[in-house]
């Protein structure tokens, strides 16, 4: 048995769907069961991490997102007979990086937690994930001008079921036990040609207008803390005009090319409001 967390997450929900393909019985947890949506072949649980035993029973292995990384729950599943964790972590956690940033104290502090559980661990490191385009959904679906920051800003978007096609590996695959696998996109992009990428799947011409990042930012990531949300947008102020990191860790441990972001927005026409 395998214990997806975050299962109605872009990452846990692809992760759901290729392990029950493959045929592993799959627990998945999440907040509100009812709304869940999941694949009737997942044993869908309410996520209580007070209740160990109701999460953990029967299972072996753990995917983890950073915000779940508890002492607690690490020591509840180590005791009910988990072995082997796998952590959505953040590109951010490396040497020489600003430790004092929030989203790396917040991953960092994550890993620390699975390290000292005992357990066996994989950490997965990220960069930018090509679902923070779905906070454009709106401005699409509503016009053709995309109102946004930074039109220059690049990274290398990674499609979410690359993410879930490596950790599915990691943990049903052996030898990726206390590896660090840093995953990224096939290519640099910019916010601009993002929405480019999304008007050429919807079949309309989008427009991108930059807008000071104070006001569009709480917009873009609502919920985001004040103070996180400051250093975020000073991330992609930083990433202007600079080459991001690339490499082809999901092709090495898959077999399986990365996709693009064109591919991704083609994958999510429909959030768009594009034909299905």
């Amino acid at each position: 048995m395998i214990v997806v967390t975050g299962a109605t997450g872009n990452v846990g929900r692809a992760l759901v769907d290729r392990l029950l393909a493959a045929g592993q019985p799959v627990r998945a947890l999440t907040r509100d069961p009812r709304r869940a949506a999941l694949p009737d072949g997942a044993e869908v649980v309410r996520f209580q991490s007070d209740d160990p035993a109701a999460l953990f029973d029967g299972a072996t292995a753990l995917y983890l997102y950073a915000q779940a990384a508890t002492p607690a729950l690490l020591e509840g599943a180590r005791a009910r007979g988990v072995r082997h964790v796998v952590l959505l972590s953040s590109a951010i956690v490396q040497e020489g990086a600003d430790e004092t940033h929030p989203i790396h104290v917040l991953h960092a502090t994550a890993e620390q937690h699975v390290r000292d559980s005992g357990l066996d661990w994989t950490f997965l490191r990220p960069g930018a994930f090509a679902t923070n385009a779905l906070a454009w959904v709106p401005q699409i679906r509503a016009g053709n001008t995309v109102r946004g920051i930074y039109a220059g800003s690049l990274s290398a978007p990674i499609h979410e079921d690359d993410m879930a096609a490596v950790a599915e590996r990691a943990l049903l695959d052996g030898g990726h036990e206390g590896a660090v696998h840093r995953l990224t996109g096939p290519a640099a992009t910019t916010n601009l040609q993002q929405v480019a990428a999304i008007g050429k799947a919807v079949g309309r011409e989008l427009t991108y207008v930059e807008t000071d990042p104070h006001e569009a930012g709480p917009q873009l990531f609502p919920g985001v803390p004040p103070r996180m949300l400051e250093r975020l947008l000073q991330s992609f102020a930083e990433a202007v005009g600079v080459p991001p990191e690339i490499n082809d860790t999901v092709e090495k441990i898959t077999g399986v090319p990365t996709r693009s972001f064109a591919q991704w927005a083609h994958d999510h026409v429909e959030d768009f409001g594009g034909p299905a």
